[in-house]
């Protein structure tokens, strides 16, 4: 509900601040007007409270008319305590109170000669009106801004008791994979924020947090494919803002939530909350554990041109058995110094502790002839522990948006994973392999500063702001392994220290305009960004090099600045119907992941590598999109984009050697192609047909076009895909709700890969008991555990066909029980009160 009464506050306010400019000059001649502030000498005062629970009535609206008419003289909305204060001239007038979900209050023809006290003034609950907008909150609505589309999510059972990553599924246009990589209209270089900023909640550039935050965490979830000036450059494809919930209502509240599913999925969670008038203080606390199992197969072939090659055929059968458990937890507390000043302090943590074993069977053929099978077993411990502080100031100078906002964050993240890697021939030519022991350790700190002013100049709006980011990571490997003669050795080859620094500096200013129904924000960032690395052993390294090749550099500093231009348009055909146009440059920085030459071990004969000499990679992109709602039950968008990209980068697969034993090793390394371009159109239709159906649909349809050369190979492709995603939300008998998403990824191909297309189905059933103050709810995701990526891999010496499930069928039960939230009355307080960053 408060998602709804928020944004009809707002636009209640601005209609009658509009009308209050536009009447005034019914009441003043020019005269009068010059010397306004001088007749204004009257002061009406007063506070608006809740007639049965006493409380303030913050936002509520305050006109003040001519008498018996609706001409509005002045109006004011109340502050946090409820207080309002208004000047006027001497005359009578009435008096109009008025807050959603209350019945409005009018005072008539109230003679004003002096300042006058109106004393409390209290008004009372419509519970009616509250229930129907409780129906409309269940729907997922969408809003349209100059840079960003806005997808206040509804109750989606899908995803109740799930994560943040399952949520996300079901926003248009972003797509997560089967490993929980997100991408945006089928690109995978997006940038995620959370409320605006980097976070550790973001897992410092991965996902994998993600996949540990609570689902119904979000508010809502910003869509935008043009950023503006104000956000970062990083991410072709644009931005992902995760907006988390943050409560404003006045005492203790809060929720449980408890989980329990099979496979093993265990989560328990609590989120509590408790203001008073001038703190508000917030924590939440979880704890999950979770055996996920997974699979994977690989059937390599391999040309027979190559006389010293001991196999021409390997198969790879995998067994993923995971045991997870995640600890994670937030607190905080936002200190009012008055009604436009705060201070926001936090404090995020998170531990996790992983107990993996990997079991792969390999089996080698030499013209159709068996060799040997292998178990290679692969025993990982892993401890991670992250943690954020967080300040926030914030300074609202008026009540038009006037407002200055500035954060500091300094967050570590670090893991430790030991490994324990043995390999037996269990069937056919006995051979030596050495078993291993490998130690991966990373640690990373980050720093953020970062202010943002923001004036607003009547129907204009000026912005600008700076964003200091500074990040550190080291990342030291060791290998050991056993000899035939049971000695174990150091791997002088592979172990060494790799660390790496990004640090980037950034301004903005941007421009807001409308004239008539026409809107424009023009705005330019500048960044410069240093991208420093360099690899170190207590060995010789040059074994090291080799691998890599003469091309790649182990130590590098690269520095770089660019301007980004941002402009977005929109035109509005009326109310309910709108064009939008949007033109951004962007970058693509290689992380660290691409960037630390140590391979992945995880296999002897597929291996993943990362490439110090990947430069970033920059884009320019267009979009057009045009919004049309019909009576607020059917909301219809489309847009069709363009997007060229230069240097991108493209993972290759190529033969590098054989081990020991003769197996031939197939290398995955990312590389900058030359260009490629990305053009393609969305639909999508959000249809509320009745109180008991509910539809959501969209699609994304795409072509991408590569063009480059590595190694003298021609890496051009042209490729055209889509997606699309469907759910139905249904009312049965006894207030059953019921839920069903079908997601469809259409076939894709790169330089080298072709993946197929993959279908998946959750279904889910919900019910509110315990007079709504409680709902269970019980979800099967993948139904028909159908999400396996089939890949055909096609180089110029080898061929590999594979297929990946990341996490079979699960099915879950959640309990989740609110107190004090259940109807809240204060829920529809609107956005952005004080700057606090309450909730996560």
């Amino acid at each position: 509900m408060k998602y709804l009464t928020g944004c009809l506050l707002i636009f209640l306010n601005i209609n009658l601040i509009a009308q209050n400019y536009k009447s005034k000059a019914d009441i003043l001649n020019k005269n009068e007007i010059n010397n306004s502030f001088e007749l204004d000498k009257y002061k009406i005062t007063g506070r608006l409270i809740d007639q049965e629970q006493k409380q303030p009535l913050e936002y509520a609206t305050v006109g003040i008319f001519k008498p018996g008419t609706e001409t509005l003289v002045k109006s004011t909305v109340t502050d946090f305590d409820g207080k309002f204060s208004v000047k006027i001239i001497e005359g009578i007038y009435d008096i109009r109170f008025e807050y959603i979900s209350y019945e409005t209050k009018t005072f008539k023809k109230i003679k004003v000669n002096a300042d006058k006290d109106l004393g409390e003034i209290s008004l009372k609950f419509k519970a009616s009106e509250l229930d129907e907008v409780n129906v409309i909150s269940e729907t997922t609505k969408l809003d349209v801004r100059l840079d960003k589309k806005i997808y206040t999510l509804g109750k989606d059972l899908t995803v109740a008791g799930g994560t943040v990553t399952e949520a996300l599924e079901n926003v248009p246009s972003v797509s997560v994979d089967i490993e929980g990589g997100i991408s945006l209209r089928g690109n995978e270089n997006v940038r995620i924020l959370i409320n605006g900023k980097p976070s550790a909640l973001a897992g410092f550039g991965n996902t994998d947090v993600l996949q540990q935050l609570p689902a119904d965490a979000i508010e809502k979830v910003e869509v935008i494919t043009s950023p503006s000036a104000r956000y970062d450059a990083q991410g072709t494809a644009g931005i992902i803002n995760i907006v988390l919930k943050r409560d404003k209502t006045l005492g203790f509240n809060g929720s449980v939530r408890l989980q329990t599913g099979t496979p093993l999925n265990n989560r328990a969670a609590a989120n509590l909350n408790w203001r008073t008038e001038q703190f508000n203080f917030f924590g939440n606390i979880g704890y999950s554990h979770r055996k996920p199992p997974g699979n994977a197969s690989f059937e390599s072939n391999f040309s027979n041109d190559n006389p010293d090659r001991e196999f021409d055929r390997v198969i790879e059968d995998r067994s993923y058995n995971r045991n997870r458990k995640d600890f994670n937890f937030n607190i905080g507390a936002t200190y009012f110094f008055d009604y436009n000043t705060s201070i926001t302090a936090s404090y995020f943590g998170r531990t996790g502790e992983d107990d993996d074993l990997t079991n792969n069977f390999t089996s080698t053929f030499n013209e159709g002839e068996f060799i040997n099978e292998r178990l290679r077993q692969e025993k990982e411990i892993e401890d991670e522990e992250s943690y954020q502080v967080s300040l926030n100031f914030n300074k609202k100078f008026d009540n038009d948006g006037h407002e200055l906002d500035t954060e500091f964050q300094y967050s570590e993240d670090s893991e430790y994973a030991p490994t324990i890697i043995t390999e037996d021939v269990i069937n056919g030519e006995d051979q030596f392999i050495p078993d291993e022991s490998v130690i991966e350790r990373e640690d990373q700190t980050e720093y953020l500063l970062q202010a943002d002013y923001v004036r607003p100049m009547g129907e204009s709006q000026f912005e600008a702001g700076f964003r200091i980011n500074l990040e550190n990571n080291k990342e030291p490997f060791f290998r050991e392994f056993e000899t035939e003669e049971n000695e174990v050795q150091v791997d002088t080859v592979l172990t060494n220290d790799f660390e790496f620094d990004e640090n980037v500096y950034a301004v903005y200013a941007q421009y807001g305009d409308k004239f008539g129904d026409f809107s424009f924000l023009l705005g330019l960032r500048y960044e410069y960004t240093q991208l420093q690395g360099k690899t170190t052993s207590d060995f010789d390294l040059s074994v090291f090099e080799e691998l890599l090749g003469e091309d790649v550099d182990l130590n590098f500093d690269n520095k770089f600045d660019g301007l980004f231009p941002t402009l977005n348009l929109i035109y509005e055909l009326g109310e309910d119907e709108n064009f939008t146009l949007g033109y951004n440059r962007r970058i693509n920085r290689p992380r660290g992941w691409y960037l630390n030459p140590t391979p992945s071990l995880s296999s002897r004969t597929n291996i993943f590598q990362g490439n110090p000499s990947l430069r970033p990679a920059f884009a320019n992109a267009v979009d057009l999109g045009y919004l049309k709602r019909w009576d607020e039950k059917f909301t219809l968008t489309t847009s069709v984009y363009y997007q060229r990209e230069t240097d991108a980068f493209e993972r290759i697969d190529e033969e590098v050697g054989t081990t020991a034993d003769g197996l031939v090793i197939i290398r995955s390394i990312p590389i900058n192609l030359s260009t490629n371009q990305r053009m393609g159109f969305e639909v999508g239709a959000l249809y509320n047909a009745t109180e008991w159906l509910n539809i959501n649909w969209s699609v994304n349809g795409f072509r991408f076009e590569t063009d480059g050369f590595f190694n003298g190979q021609d890496f051009g492709v042209t490729n055209n895909s889509i997606t699309s995603r469907f759910s139905a939300k249904v009312e049965l008998p006894y207030k059953i709700q019921w839920q069903t998403n079908v997601n469809y990824q259409g076939p894709f191909e790169n330089a080298q890969t072709k993946t197929k297309s993959i279908t998946s189905v959750n279904l889910a059933l919900s019910k509110d008991i315990l007079n709504d103050n409680a709902t269970i709810s019980v979800n099967v995701r993948d139904l028909f555990n159908s999400r396996i990526r089939d890949r055909i891999t096609t180089a110029p010496t080898f061929t590999r066909e594979s297929n990946f499930q990341w996490r079979e069928r699960q099915i879950s039960a959640t309990f989740i029980y609110r107190f004090n939230q259940n109807k809240e009355r204060n829920e529809g307080q609107r956005d952005g009160d004080y700057g606090g960053d309450g909730g996560y």
